[in-house]
């Protein structure tokens, strides 16, 4: 993927878009004012810069004007605050700046800032095949009973076995393996990411993590990423 370089004098902020961009696949560097920022732009050369307008020793407007007078903005620049004015966002961009995003940042305007910001130096990726559409369930007669078992609308990778759930037992146990069945198999379809996870399932990330150690599910980087 790509190397972000995230500077914000806030330790919270700096965790929070850390576990949010590493949990994308990307490599993220962290800098908690303009002194490490420098310093971490060299070294990493990032391909995207997440940079803080108010920091204690030089702001993020300032540090912006002397990339840019340096002929060093030669990557995308998404500034961010949650006290700048207007016209402190009309003159970042003036400067260089890609973009402003106000604090609290949500995850999808994040995400899609990102995006766009990537994709000014990314070449345009060829659009994946729409994948064969599957039936819904298939029946097998198993131990004389019924057994339905699920096969996903998306292709099944050549590890994943089809699942099946014993309906003789509670109500509640069947749920669960269903549940636990389910969120595996977008974790194996996503990567790993609970991110993407959490959006295509519908549920807050907090929620789903505790759903998923409820469950039992195995969130090892390995058994996440398909390993």
């Amino acid at each position: 993927m790509a190397t972000i370089l995230v500077v914000d004098d806030e330790l919270g902020i700096r965790d929070l878009l850390f576990e949010i961009l590493n949990d994308e696949g990307h490599q993220v560097e962290l800098a908690e004012n303009a002194s490490q920022a420098r310093a971490a732009r060299l070294s990493a050369r990032p391909d995207l810069v997440l940079l803080d307008i108010w920091m204690p020793d030089t702001d993020g407007v300032t540090l912006l004007k002397e990339w840019a007078g340096a002929g060093l903005l030669n990557m995308p620049v998404i500034m961010m605050s949650g006290h700048a004015t207007i016209d402190t966002a009309v003159e970042a961009t003036r400067i260089g700046a890609l973009a402003f995003l106000e604090k609290h940042i949500t995850l999808q305007k994040l995400l899609k800032a990102v995006e766009q910001g990537l994709s000014k130096k990314a070449p345009a990726v060829p659009a994946k095949p729409a994948p064969t559409a599957q039936p819904a369930a298939l029946y097998s007669n198993m131990s004389n009973s019924l057994m339905p078992m699920l096969v996903p609308t998306a292709p099944v990778a050549a590890n994943q076995a089809v699942q099946s759930f014993d309906l003789n037992g509670p109500l509640r146990e069947a749920r669960d393996s269903f549940e636990k069945a389910y969120f595996e198999f977008h974790l194996a379809q996503e990567a790993g990411s609970m991110t993407r996870v959490a959006e295509k399932t519908g549920l807050e990330r907090t929620h789903l993590y505790r759903k998923l150690k409820q469950l039992g599910v195995d969130l090892s980087r390995g058994k996440r990423g398909g390993a």
